[in-house]
């Protein structure tokens, strides 16, 4: 790794004994730089990595004084080695074990004892992601169809009393209803203060911390030094509880901003998204990366806005005859298939997104005519232009990502990862025309969201050699994407 200014600082930082927040722009080398930082110090450390995968790198690039680990691996040696120990049971089983035998109407829809009980088991997950220390109304997530927020607060009601009784059982799971699992011993663990025997501790993908170990990491502050790393922009798992905790960390903050992995005509397109991101960084290309923009007949990664783009591309791959992968699996795609299959016959699903609807007449009514359902509605074109089954025998064909010849993912799940070629989808579409014109009397655009910005710089930047804008060349035209620099 060469020894960049940079670099040179955060060392310098890391020495001083500094509480430290480093802003680490897509492929400027972040856990590399951690572990150059490790191996100039004899103290022990501690790295805290976001994921299994990311934990057994790092210890071979990691010195032996410092212990590279998940924070649910941290739990489960402190607590959860107790518990796991559980059986499987269906929701609908624990829910009658915590008291719901019957169903019961919300404005105008019905909620089974099903759907209750699986409300019931997703508030506990969403408690156990946050720092509160007890269960509220906040944590009960928003069902379709029940988007108002009285009508939210009606259903909160219901079923809180419910998540206390679950909670309070899982402190005891020999003899409790709901089945302990990996995020309970989490919880658990977090609300017993643990202190984490260390001199120093480094947090990995900071953006994507959820508040639970966001805690925990703060709270060591009065024994050890805190070094966290990541990229403030990249924070789009903020939906499922992920909270970025860089910007207001209380310590030295500092960036690396040069990144390796592609040159300067790249970093140009990603310092346009950083920029409508309002993002501390801009990045700076290696101009011995000759990356290029363009089109692109074969790219080796596909890149879309949903997950129903991503299917509808995976379709248009295997009619065209390639051996197609897709990145974490079909699991996801499969069941949305298998819930829209379940509504045209008739029957009720449990999926959680369309729990409430009784038919897919009434699905489709929803996501044409509800503002709060119109994200379904690439869903229900897609259903209903190709038909259930052939999306379940397109996903039957699918082919593991090491033997396709094009991999093909939604932004989301393409975060951290890269590839020689990559093609953005067509449906990452502009935002809508506002009611003003500009002096040429064409509609101004609309201004784009932060976190859209923020998952087409994911996008752009997972490129090594060559970009297709395709489905984001419209920024090239949008008065924001035009900002001058800074």
């Amino acid at each position: 790794m060469n020894p960049t200014d940079e670099r040179t600082a955060a060392a310098d930082a890391f020495h001083a004994g500094h509480h430290l927040a480093l802003q680490a722009g897509a492929g400027t080398g972040k856990t590399t730089t951690l572990a150059l930082l490790a191996r100039t110090t004899t103290r022990r450390g501690r790295y805290v990595a976001y994921n299994r995968a990311i934990a057994q790198d790092a210890r071979t690039r990691f010195p032996d004084t410092v212990q590279c680990k998940t924070a649910h691996a941290l739990a489960y040696a402190a607590v959860g080695h107790r518990y796991l120990n559980a059986p499987r049971r269906p929701a609908w089983q624990t829910g009658q074990a915590l008291g719901i035998i019957k169903p019961i109407r919300i404005g105008e829809r019905d909620l089974s004892q099903k759907t209750l009980s699986n409300a019931t088991l997703r508030t506990v997950a969403g408690f156990c992601h946050t720092a509160d220390s007890a269960v509220s109304h906040h944590h009960v997530p928003h069902l379709r169809g029940l988007e108002d927020r009285a009508l939210h607060a009606q259903l909160a009601a219901h079923i809180v009393p419910f998540v206390e009784k679950a909670w309070a059982g899982l402190q005891h799971p020999d003899d409790g209803a709901v089945r302990f699992d990996h995020d309970h011993y989490l919880k658990i663990w977090a609300l017993s203060q643990p202190k984490i025997d260390a001199d120093f501790l480094l947090l990995d993908e900071a953006q994507d911390t959820n508040p639970v170990v966001e805690q925990v990491f703060l709270d060591q502050r009065g024994h050890a030094q805190l070094v966290m790393v990541g990229d403030s922009v990249q924070a789009i798992y903020q939906w499922r509880g992920a909270k970025e905790v860089m910007t207001g960390f209380e310590g030295t903050q500092l960036v690396l901003s040069q990144s390796f992995r592609f040159g300067p005509r790249l970093a140009q397109e990603a310092n346009r998204w950083l920029a409508i991101a309002e993002a501390p960084i801009r990045l700076t290309g290696t101009p011995a990366v000759p990356t290029e923009l363009g089109h692109l007949v074969r790219p080796d990664a596909v890149l879309c806005r949903t997950n129903v783009g991503a299917m509808v591309h995976v379709m248009d791959l295997l009619a065209a005859g390639y051996r197609v992968g897709l990145a974490g699996g079909g699991d996801s795609l499969r069941a949305l298939a298998l819930a829209a299959r379940d509504l045209k016959e008739g029957r009720r699903t449990s999926h959680p997104e369309l729990v409430l609807f009784p038919s897919w007449g009434e699905l489709q009514d929803y996501a044409a005519h509800d503002p709060a359902g119109r994200d379904l509605q690439p869903l229900v074109d897609l259903v209903d232009t190709h038909g259930t089954e052939a999306i379940l025998a397109a996903l039957a064909h699918l082919t593991p990502e090491q033997q396709a010849e094009v991999t093909v993912s939604t932004a989301h799940k393409a975060k951290g990862r890269e590839w020689p070629c990559v093609k953005i989808a067509d449906d990452f579409t502009p935002p809508k025309d506002t009611d003003q014109h500009d002096d040429s009397g064409r509609p101004v655009p609309g201004p784009i969201s932060d976190s859209e910005a923020r998952l087409a710089y994911v996008a752009v930047t997972r490129t090594r050699r060559r970009l297709d804008l395709g489905g984001l060349s419209w920024i090239h035209e949008h008065p924001d994407g035009n900002r001058p620099a800074r």
